[in-house]
C-alpha cells in the first residue's frame, strides 16, 4: 500500500477548513505540503507488512557461533528510543523506550538491525501493545528462535493532553514469547 500524499494534501486543507481557519493565509500556505510529507516519513511502517519488513532488515551471522551454542545466552538491546501515533486519536506515544531481548537460536541478527525493526514498526498507526507484538513476531521470524521479549515503556499524549490529563503517567509493556513465557530465570534476566 502507498501513502497518497495527494490525498492527504487536500484532508488537511479540509481540516483547516472545518476548524474554521483559512488555508490559503500566509502562515498555512504550505500546511497541507508540509503535513503530507510529514505523514510519508512517520508512517512509512504502514508500507509494509511484518515479513516485508523481516526481509529487509534480515542480516545475520551465522559463523563461529560456538559461544552461543549452549542455548543459555541471552541478548539484550535496551532503550531503543521511538514514537508512534496512536490509532486511536492519532495522538503522539513519545518518549518510548524498546528493549528487546532473545536466545540465539544458531545465529544473530545485527544489533543495528534490532533498531531498525523497532523504528520501522512503530511508523504505523498503533498501539503500544501491537507494538511489542510487531517487533517479537519479526525478530521470531529473522532470527529463528521462538524465545523472543519485548518491553516497553512510554507516555501517550492522548492521556497527557487531552481526556484525563495526566502528564506523569506512563505505559509498560511486556510482550513473551517461547520461553520468556514460563522461564523465571529468563524473566529475571530481563531487569
Amino acid at each position: 500500500m502507498a501513502i497518497d500524499i495527494e490525498a492527504i494534501q487536500e484532508h488537511i486543507k479540509g481540516i483547516l477548513v472545518a476548524l474554521g481557519d483559512n488555508p490559503d493565509r500566509e502562515g498555512l500556505k504550505g500546511t497541507p505540503e508540509r503535513v503530507a510529507r510529514m505523514y510519508a516519513e512517520v508512517f512509512e511502517g504502514m508500507n509494509y507488512s511484518n515479513h516485508e519488513i523481516a526481509v529487509m532488515f534480515n542480516k545475520t551471522f551465522e559463523d563461529d557461533l560456538e559461544f552461543v551454542q549452549g542455548n543459555q545466552d541471552l541478548i539484550v538491546v535496551k532503550d531503543i528510543e521511538i514514537f508512534s501515533y496512536c490509532e486511536h486519536h492519532m495522538a503522539l506515544m513519545y518518549d518510548m523506550k524498546v528493549s528487546v531481548a532473545y536466545v540465539p537460536n544458531g545465529k544473530v541478527i545485527g544489533l543495528s538491525k534490532i533498531a531498525r525493526i523497532a523504528d520501522m514498526v512503530s511508523k504505523r498507526l498503533q498501539l503500544q501493545e501491537r507494538i511489542g507484538s510487531d517487533i517479537a513476531e519479526i525478530m521470531q521470524e529473522v532470527t529463528e528462535s521462538v524465545d523472543v521479549a519485548v518491553l516497553i515503556e512510554g507516555c501517550h499524549s492522548c492521556m497527557s493532553t487531552r481526556g484525563i490529563k495526566k502528564t506523569s503517567a506512563k505505559t509498560q509493556t511486556s510482550t513473551l514469547r517461547g520461553r520468556f513465557m514460563t522461564d523465571i530465570n529468563l524473566q529475571m534476566r530481563l531487569k
